[in-house]
């Protein structure tokens, strides 16, 4: 499986775990809807920033993304580090 597919998949499950729409959860990790919606389908490349921003978000590691034990951990967003 390639690393898109596996990043969708986790990011769909961890969505539908926790009940919330696509908008809800976009605008929790700081992405906007239709982003999230072709990060879910696996049709967009993820971005540096962008996996940097899904981790700060959702609390975990890339391990965690990729490795498939991702939980619903979203805190709130926090101002950039400079």
């Amino acid at each position: 499986m390639d690393l898109a597919r596996q990043l969708a998949e986790s990011l769909r499950r961890v969505r539908r775990e926790a009940g919330v729409t696509q908008t809800t959860m976009a605008r929790k990790l700081g992405v906007s809807q239709p982003t999230l919606n072709r990060l879910e389908s696996g049709s967009q490349n993820v971005t540096l920033k962008t996996l940097q921003q899904l981790c700060r978000a959702l609390d975990c590691g890339l391990d965690d993304l990729f490795g498939g034990r991702l939980r619903w951990r979203v805190r709130s967003r926090r101002p950039a580090r400079r």
